[in-house]
C-alpha cells in the first residue's frame, strides 16, 4: 500500500497550496479533484498580511502581489445612520507593523496563481474527475479510496475537500454542518455601475440590525465585489443558488439609503447560506489529516477562510519537513493548528452578534468603542491574527478574546 508521496483530496485553495508547501520541501503529491477542470467558485476574497506571509513561504509571493488590489483602508459604516464609525488604515505603518500589506483579490484570480505554480513543478501531479468517497490504512501507507471505487495509494492521505469533505465524514462522523441562519447574496458589478461616491477603494462594511453589506473593488478597480448578508434564520443549507433582485433587497428595507443603493446595482445575484462547525482538537487520523474548511470551517466574519488554509498548508510543510515519522509529524501539525483555527471560528461566530448585526443601544456602544480606537490600538488588536505565517499559531492566553 505505501507509496512516496503524499494523496491530496481536493484541488481548491487548500489543497493547492499545499502541494505547493510539500513539493518546497522536496515532498511530491497527487492532486485529486472531484470536478472536471480545476477552478474555483465565487468572486473576491480578502488576504491579511497572515495571508502575505503563507504565500512567501510558498514560493508565490510575488505572483500574488501582483494579481492583488491593494485598499487603502477597513472601513467600518453604520448602516442605519449612513455614517462612518471607525477605519484601519493600511497605509505605510500597518505594512511596517505586519511586514506585509493587506489587500483583496479575486478567488478564481488567486487559484489560478496557486495552479499555475502546481503544473509548474515536477512535483505536483493533478488529476481531476477523481472524486474522494473514503479512505483504508494499512502497513505504512493510505489509499483514497474514490467515488467508483478505485483506490489510489499513497503515504498520506490530505483532507482538503471542504466544507462537506468526505474524508471528515468518514474520520470523524460528525454529521452535516451547523446551518447558521445567515443568509449571504453575492454579485459583482463594473466600476460605472457603482454610486459614485461609494467608489472607495477600501473594504468597506455597513453594520445593521441583523444585516450587513461589504464592498470592495476587484481586477485592478474595474469592478467592484458585493456580499450582503441577512440574518433571516434559514434553516437549510444552499449554495450558489441564482436569485431575483426584490429576493435580495426584502431583508434591506430598514437600511439608510445610502446603503441601500448598494444592493440596487448589484446584479445576476447568488445567494448561499453560511455554514460552519463547532471545534474539534483532533484533525488527524493514523496517516490522514484534514485541511481548511475540512477541518475548520468557519462563517466568512473574519475574512479568513483562505488565509486558514494557506497557513494549514505552511504548517503542514513545516512538520513533514525531513520527518522520519509520518504520522507523527501530521500529529504535530494538528497540535500547531487546532487552538488558532478553533479561536477563528469561534469569533467568527461572535462578531456576527456582536460586531456585524446588533441594534438598539448594542449597535451604540459598539459605535462608541470602535469609534475611540487609534489606528495603533486597532493594530494590537489584530496583531495576534495577522503576524502567524501558520508556524507560528500558537494561541496566547494574555490575547485570547472570545468575545
Amino acid at each position: 500500500m505505501s507509496i512516496n508521496r503524499v494523496v491530496i483530496a481536493g484541488g481548491g485553495i487548500g489543497g493547492l497550496a499545499t502541494a505547493i508547501g510539500l513539493a518546497q520541501k522536496g515532498i511530491a503529491s497527487l492532486v485529486l479533484e472531484k470536478a472536471s477542470t480545476l477552478g474555483e467558485i465565487g468572486a473576491g476574497i480578502q488576504l491579511g498580511p497572515n495571508a502575505f506571509h503563507a504565500f512567501d513561504y510558498l514560493g508565490v509571493g510575488d505572483q500574488a502581489r501582483a494579481m492583488a488590489v491593494y485598499i487603502d483602508n477597513l472601513r467600518l459604516m453604520d448602516a442605519l445612520s449612513g455614517a462612518e464609525v471607525t477605519r484601519i488604515p493600511l497605509d505605510e505603518a500597518f505594512r511596517a507593523r505586519f511586514n506585509n500589506p493587506y489587500a483583496v483579490v479575486h478567488r478564481g484570480e488567486l487559484h489560478g496563481v496557486l495552479l499555475k505554480a502546481c503544473i509548474a513543478h515536477p512535483l505536483v501531479e493533478l488529476r481531476t474527475n477523481a472524486a474522494v468517497a473514503g479512505y483504508a490504512q494499512g502497513g505504512n501507507g493510505v489509499e483514497a479510496v474514490l467515488q467508483d471505487g478505485e483506490r489510489v495509494a499513497g503515504s498520506l492521505l490530505i483532507g482538503a475537500d471542504g466544507l462537506w469533505s468526505k474524508v471528515r465524514a468518514q474520520m470523524l462522523g460528525d454529521g452535516a454542518p451547523r446551518v447558521s441562519g445567515h443568509t449571504t447574496y453575492r454579485s459583482v458589478i463594473a466600476r460605472e455601475d457603482m454610486p459614485e461616491d461609494l467608489r472607495w477603494n477600501d473594504a468597506t462594511l455597513w453594520a445593521g440590525p441583523k444585516c450587513h453589506i461589504v464592498h470592495y473593488p476587484l481586477s485592478g478597480g474595474q469592478s467592484f465585489n458585493l456580499v450582503v448578508t441577512y440574518h433571516n434564520d434559514a434553516a437549510a443549507p444552499v449554495a450558489g443558488l441564482p436569485v431575483s433582485h426584490a429576493e435580495v433587497a426584502q431583508g434591506f428595507e430598514h437600511v439608510h439609503p445610502r446603503a441601500r443603493q448598494i444592493i440596487e446595482r448589484g446584479q445576476d445575484w447568488k445567494l448561499w447560506v453560511l455554514c460552519d462547525r463547532d471545534p474539534v482538537m483532533d484533525w488527524v487520523d493514523g496517516r490522514v489529516a484534514l485541511l481548511g474548511d475540512a477541518a475548520h470551517p468557519q462563517l466568512q466574519y473574519f475574512a479568513q477562510g483562505a488565509c486558514m488554509a494557506l497557513e494549514d498548508a505552511v504548517a503542514l510543510a513545516h512538520c513533514l519537513d525531513g520527518a522520519a515519522d509520518k504520522a507523527a509529524a501530521l500529529v504535530a501539525y494538528n497540535d500547531l493548528r487546532v487552538l488558532r483555527a478553533a479561536r477563528i471560528q469561534l469569533q467568527s461566530r461572535a462578531i456576527g452578534e456582536h460586531i456585524y448585526h446588533p441594534a438598539g443601544a448594542h449597535a451604540a456602544l459598539r459605535n462608541k468603542v470602535m469609534s475611540s480606537r487609534s489606528a495603533e490600538q486597532w493594530y494590537d488588536q489584530v496583531a495576534w491574527l495577522y503576524g502567524s505565517t501558520g508556524i507560528a499559531g500558537a494561541v496566547s492566553t494574555e490575547t485570547l478574546q472570545l468575545h
